[in-house]
């Protein structure tokens, strides 16, 4: 199976690190890839890494791995008025399996118009979103971890992309890889924490202009 992971400059270190461990243990060959090869970095105080690989040099993927980002960078993706990110996407969705993001990744798989019409997630402070600026996603309730919406799969925020990507081994390979997997990440969470995941804000994509705006 044939993973593809589009990232970009502010990228989510773990919503492609973590399930880039979870695909390669699954065997999967896994590609990252973005608009121009070249030297990256994550977000915050994340390390640079090297892309080798282009959009425009991609063969057809399996399934495609949308992460998510500072808010700063998915603006500049979303306003692009060459939606070169939403070209691959589009042109990936033909052929994919599975078409999945994680995070705030679903703030671009939805500016890309592939989740219309379908149900989805992301992390909490992004909620408020879909219904301001992607009105046609339908938001599933009570802040799973992932949803599953015929071959459209979305995660919640960052660590949520472990699990999900756990759905996607099972969707791909079989539930026992999977638990394969699970065994041999020794993926079993149990934080020394609990916490109540807070009201979701304001949308915080204060750069994207809702659908009709003038202003």
């Amino acid at each position: 199976m044939k993973i593809g992971i589009p990232v970009y400059d502010g990228v989510d270190m773990l919503d492609v690190a973590g399930p880039f461990e979870m695909f390669d243990w699954a065997d999967f060959d896994v590609e990252i890839v973005a608009a121009k090869p070249g030297m990256k970095r994550f977000r915050n105080r994340g390390f640079p890494f090297e892309v080798a690989k282009s959009f425009a040099e991609c063969a057809q993927y399996d399934a495609v791995w949308i992460p998510g980002g500072d808010p700063d960078a998915l603006t500049e993706i979303i306003n692009d008025p060459h939606r070169t990110y939403f070209q691959f996407l589009t042109r990936q969705a033909t052929g994919a399996k599975y078409m999945c993001s994680v995070c705030e990744g679903a703030m671009l798989f939805a500016a890309s118009g592939l989740l219309d019409d379908h149900w989805a997630t992301t992390h909490w402070a992004f909620l408020e979103c879909f219904p301001t600026l992607f009105p046609k996603v339908k938001v599933a309730d009570g802040h799973p971890r992932f949803v599953l919406d015929r071959n459209r799969l979305t995660g919640a925020g960052i660590s949520a992309g472990l699990d999900e990507a756990l759905m996607l081994i099972t969707l791909l390979g079989g539930t026992e890889l999977a638990r394969q997997v699970q065994q041999n990440t020794e993926y079993y969470p149990d934080p020394p924490v609990r916490s109540a995941i807070p009201a979701a804000p304001q949308c915080p994509l204060p750069g994207v202009k809702p659908p009709g705006s003038t202003q």
